[in-house]
This record gives structure tokens, C-alpha cells and sequence, in this order.
């Protein structure tokens, strides 16, 4: 199976100089946990939930701080064409959760566990990029 078959198509942005504030009302509109970060439809960074805790609320920063202050810039990305598998294998090895689907440079979609964890045929690989997904990192948090 390939990501076009179980990517979510519509995808919210924010840019760089938005305000974190406007990412995290996005997600809340969304229900999601990550927006991806654009210029012109290419994908240039990402900012997740835990990204807005960690980085901006944690040390105090108000929701006024621009998006590029607390996202990860260059993002791991994935192609429609790419095999699901393939998909599992580079979100446990890069231990993420969601993955921004690009093509010709140009974001189409995004997949997540739980994309695959609805999937029947997919639950199996979800399990497995999710146990993976969740091993703590030897340098995590220094």
C-alpha cells in the first residue's frame, strides 16, 4: 500500500513569522498535533504540540513568539509513491510521530500512527513504529 492511499489531504500551514499562538488554535481547529511550517507549499519546518510546550510554554515565552523560534526546521519527509513499510521504517528510525508527504517539492499530505492504526492492514506496522517510535533516545534530552 502507499501513503496517497492513506494520506490526510487536507493539511493546514502556518509560516515561519506566524505566531505560535496561531499554530496551536490550528491544531486545536484541526485536532491535530503538528502543523507543518511552509514557504510557498514547501515544507520547511514543523511544529508539534510538544514543540509549543517545550520550547516556548516551558521557559515562559508567551503565544506571541514566531513559529521558527520553537519549530524543527527540515523536516523528515515522505512522497505519495512511498511504500507504507518504507513510511514505518522512517518514522521509527527518526522516532516521529507524523510525517509530511512532498511531492515535486510541494506538500500534499501528511500521515500519522494514527493514519495506520485505523487501517485493518496497517494496525501491525502502527504497533511497530509506535514501540519504536516511543524508546527513549540515548541523547534526548541533553
Amino acid at each position: 500500500m502507499k501513503l496517497r492511499d492513506i494520506m490526510s489531504r487536507e493539511i493546514a500551514c502556518v509560516s515561519a513569522e506566524d505566531t505560535v499562538e496561531k499554530a496551536a488554535k490550528l491544531m486545536k481547529t484541526y485536532n491535530v498535533g503538528s502543523i507543518p511550517v511552509c514557504a510557498q507549499n514547501s515544507v520547511i519546518g514543523i511544529i508539534t504540540d510538544r514543540d509549543i510546550a517545550i520550547r516556548a510554554v516551558s521557559v515562559g515565552d508567551d503565544g506571541y513568539i514566531q513559529v521558527k523560534k520553537v519549530m524543527t526546521a527540515n523536516p523528515v519527509v515522505g512522497t505519495p509513491d512511498m511504500d507504507v513499510d518504507d513510511a514505518v521504517r522512517l518514522m521509527s528510525e527518526n522516532q516521529i510521530r507524523r510525517l509530511p508527504i512532498v511531492e515535486n517539492n510541494t506538500l500534499v499530505g501528511m500521515v500519522s500512527l494514527g493514519d495506520l492504526s485505523v487501517e485493518p492492514k496497517l494496525q501491525r506496522d502502527a504497533g511497530i513504529a509506535l514501540k519504536n517510535i516511543s524508546k527513549p533516545a540515548a541523547n534526548r534530552f541533553s
